[in-house]
């Protein structure tokens, strides 16, 4: 595994100083999650946060809030912040800059309506990582901040062995780290292993887990 691959390149933070990629807090650690909601893995993310107390935020996909609407509402019910994660989890790269602010957009519309907090952050995060300048410029204007991340579990890739998303975080995650998640059904098998392990090791070391 490429060490760039996991922590997010300092060059790119040079280039993009307004995407957020940590929080500069003293003994906190960010967790967030990808792709959800998901009845299958997003309740089981939710029992392993309570009983560290640790809050997280879930960067939620507008299909899968539509489809499962009550799993939604349990991550905000127990406090957790949420993110914008696209509607169809389109790559940016390969999408027109009308297209791709029209379905975060869309997503955003969603959020609105069953969000119960107002006004709420309007965080994005864009699937795959991958977004042009134009449409980070176009959402910025919309309100938006840009998320990305300081470490990559690699959870989502079935040819990563469960251990080594452990390893990719205690190694390379320290004070402010935003920490990528994935509550999908993909990433089940890594994410079982490697979160309950990630939240003991840091707990052990007196970090608070907060949302963004």
């Amino acid at each position: 595994m490429n060490r760039l691959l996991v922590k997010y390149p300092s060059v790119l933070r040079w280039f993009y100083p307004d995407r957020i990629t940590r929080i500069e807090n003293p003994k906190s650690i960010y967790l967030t999650f990808d792709d959800g909601p998901v009845p299958e893995i997003t309740p089981w993310v939710l029992d392993q946060l309570r009983e560290y107390k640790a809050k997280a935020t879930f960067f939620c996909i507008g299909e899968n809030i539509k489809k499962n609407p009550e799993v939604f509402q349990q991550v905000i019910s127990e406090g957790h912040a949420i993110g914008n994660h696209s509607f169809y989890h389109l790559n940016g790269w390969k999408t027109s800059t009308s297209k791709y602010v029209h379905d975060v957009l869309s997503t955003e519309d969603l959020l609105s309506k069953k969000y119960p907090v107002k006004p709420f952050p309007k965080l994005f995060r864009p699937p795959f990582g991958k977004i042009k300048n134009s449409q980070a410029r176009k959402l910025s204007k919309e309100g938006f901040k840009i998320v990305m991340w300081d470490v990559i579990s690699w959870d989502f890739d079935n040819n990563v062995q469960k251990e080594t998303c452990y390893k990719n975080v205690v190694e390379n995650a320290s004070e402010g780290s935003l920490i990528v998640f994935h509550d999908s059904r993909k990433a089940s098998k890594n994410l079982r292993y490697a979160l309950p392990k990630v939240l003991k090791y840091f707990s052990e070391k007196g970090y608070e887990f907060r949302s963004i």
